[in-house]
């Protein structure tokens, strides 16, 4: 019963736990059985917390048996990734300049989360300050992917990433300033959700007014996806940001993409894309003709300018919140974080300001798509995972058709960050890694990207896949 439970969504153990067919012990016990099989080889936990969710999970299943009012999330174990404050708990936010730091409070998502029942078990890997696509720190070390030998995992979430494919967790927090929650769910096989700005209040950095940053899922189904962003969506004053009124997700979710109108880029018009993910994009397209919806191919018009200067953006951010931490932890930070914290510290203001006519030609070349269209799919990465030792800086370089040479589509949309964009699986490369579909949606309107991703879903199943790792290692 505890293998069993551990590889069942988060709303299956909800279901089971609220109708006693399952304890949430026994899903706490298989948590942290598998936890205990995949960490030392994957390395997804920083911390968990066994003796603490156990008594959690005894006074939850003590709720049930009363008859008490349990939330959607009652008694299931979750991870919350080590970027984001937990009470009580140590967050390094994977440096050596947090490493003793015990925040006072919680984040609000993490209120919300407790509140619908869920139970955390232990703290996620991140890169040092969230900044790299590699989880990859000087204080934790190497996160690996469970579907490769010694592939990346993605990052910044990219802890959560494994915890969730491995059956660790079924449901794990991200954050996603850049596609940190969505590139790892696409590197290890699951769905992740950078949903509006502003429909998860962000209430964890220096400032309110920014406008590219996201907490999100990373689940193993569509539908955890959006039974996440319900229990932590809603408006909340800190965050000025924060939606009052978010569009309602649809319960369940209908999938149905009959006449909806789709937008099919495999390129967004400069990366160079592996050929396995291309055609998996193309048979993902095939299965939504073949259920009713119109897809057609478009040429959008974006050059790699969506991508390099948003990463001189990405500088200027690391370098605001964490340059005071430089004068005595220089040498035990990352040394490509250093250097991308130093070039922020040099760019102009008014070249920063700048930036911001990249991102409006950027938006109004998408607006004349979303005119004729409901919804744009593409790639979430443009290559399967790389080489868990590869550095950000190998990936990137354009050439000289303008073409680039990268590896995430994602980070072009949190310099338009209003739209919503969830990932899901779209198939295996020939070497058998995970390759994913972005599904980005008009401004403010996660129900259309959550329809069309219920969608992929059902035509194209995923669930039953298993990493070789998780075999091998958990039995």
């Amino acid at each position: 019963m505890t293998q069993h439970l551990c590889d069942l969504s988060a709303a299956d153990q909800a279901r089971m736990i609220a109708t006693e067919q399952a304890s949430s012990l026994d899903a706490i016990d298989a948590s942290l059985e598998r936890i205990e099989a995949i960490q030392p080889e994957l390395n997804p936990f920083c911390f968990v917390f066994a003796d603490e969710a156990r008594e959690l999970a005894r006074a939850a299943d003590a709720a049930v048996a009363r008859g008490d009012e349990v939330g959607p999330l009652h008694g299931v174990p979750i991870a919350i990734k080590d970027f984001t404050p937990t009470k009580g708990k140590t967050t390094t936010r994977g440096s050596y300049a947090f490493e003793t730091w015990v925040p006072d409070f919680d984040a609000e998502i993490v209120k919300r989360l407790r509140k619908a029942g869920a139970i955390m078990v232990g703290k996620t890997t991140t890169p040092e300050f969230a900044f790299s696509s590699f989880t990859r720190s000087p204080l934790w070390g190497n996160t690996i992917n469970p579907w490769g030998e010694h592939r990346c995992a993605g990052g910044s979430s990219g802890g959560s990433g494994v915890a969730v494919a491995t059956g660790c967790v079924a449901l794990a927090e991200g954050t996603d300033m850049g596609g940190s929650v969505r590139i790892p769910a696409a590197l290890c096989g699951t769905v992740g959700h950078k949903p509006s700005l502003g429909r998860i209040p962000m209430d964890i950095l220096p400032w309110v007014f920014d406008n590219i940053s996201h907490f999100g899922p990373l689940a193993r189904t569509v539908e955890d996806a959006a039974m996440f962003l319900r229990v932590t969506e809603g408006p909340l004053d800190r965050d000025i940001r924060s939606h009052i009124a978010p569009l309602p997700l649809s319960d369940p979710l209908g999938g149905n993409v009959e006449g909806k109108r789709l937008a099919l880029s495999v390129d967004l018009g400069f990366f160079a894309v592996h050929d396995d993910v291309a055609a998996n994009l193309h048979a993902v397209a095939e299965a939504l003709r073949g259920a009713g919806a119109i897809v057609d191919e478009i040429d959008l018009d974006w050059g790699p300018e969506t991508m390099t200067q948003w990463s001189e953006m990405w500088g200027v951010y690391e370098a605001a919140a964490f340059e005071h931490v430089l004068p005595e932890f220089r040498d035990k930070m990352d040394p490509t974080l250093v250097a991308n914290m130093e070039a922020g510290q040099k760019m102009r203001a008014v070249d920063f300001k700048n930036i911001e006519a990249m991102r409006t030609k950027q938006w109004f070349a998408l607006c004349d798509v979303f005119e004729r269209y409901d919804a744009l799919l593409c790639p979430t990465m443009a290559q399967p995972a790389p080489d868990a030792d590869d550095l950000d800086d190998d990936w990137g370089d354009v050439d000289e058709a303008g073409r680039m040479h990268g590896l995430d589509m994602t980070a072009c949309f949190n310099n338009i960050a209003e739209c919503p964009a969830l990932t899901v699986p779209s198939g295996l490369s020939a070497g058998g890694l995970p390759t994913a579909v972005q599904i980005v949606g008009h401004r403010f309107d996660d129900p259309m990207v959550f329809e069309i991703g219920a969608a992929i879903e059902k035509l194209m199943p995923w669930g039953g896949r298993v990493p070789d790792a998780v075999r091998k290692l958990a039995g």
